[in-house]
């Protein structure tokens, strides 16, 4: 059984995920602006952890309201989005950055899950900044004890 893992930013090619990189490489080196050390697009970072009964995503996702993320399932794909606003008003943008390191905007981040799941039962809560999903498997997948008997 394969969980696989997508993340929105990704770009297509080998080199593909250098090239943003390398053009904010230059843009950062000629310009007099902020550096960002960090790329700009952000996506929650997630842990997938199965035990005998469930599966269990648990997200990483600072600075969201709960109202503001989006949790479905379609087709075997668990989907994660929402958008994380900026906090800068009128009066920072005035103001000389010199690092900034956050990252704002929307995320989508998809968990394929395997197929003996009870889409049914699916619960998700959020506290903390941290989402936790737990997925359980259907009644048919779940490991059981047989009774041995002696003839």
């Amino acid at each position: 059984m394969r969980i696989a893992l997508t993340r929105r930013n990704d770009t297509n090619g080998p080199l593909g995920c250098y090239e943003g990189e390398i053009d904010r490489f230059f843009n950062d080196f000629f310009s007099t602006g902020p550096v960002r050390i960090f790329n700009e697009g952000w996506y929650p970072r997630v842990d997938v952890v199965e035990d005998e009964n469930s599966f269990h995503v648990t997200a990483d996702i600072p600075g969201v309201s709960e109202k503001e993320i989006n949790v479905t399932v379609e087709n075997g794909v668990l989907s994660i989005s929402g958008e994380r606003k900026t906090e800068r008003t009128e009066e920072d943008e005035k103001k000389r950055y010199h690092v900034s390191e956050r990252s704002y905007g929307s995320f989508h981040r998809t968990v394929t899950l395997p197929e003996r799941i009870n889409a049914e039962g699916i619960r998700a809560n959020f506290k903390d900044g941290v989402l936790n999903i737990e997925i359980p498997k259907s009644e048919e997948v779940k490991p059981r004890k047989i009774a041995v008997t002696m003839n």
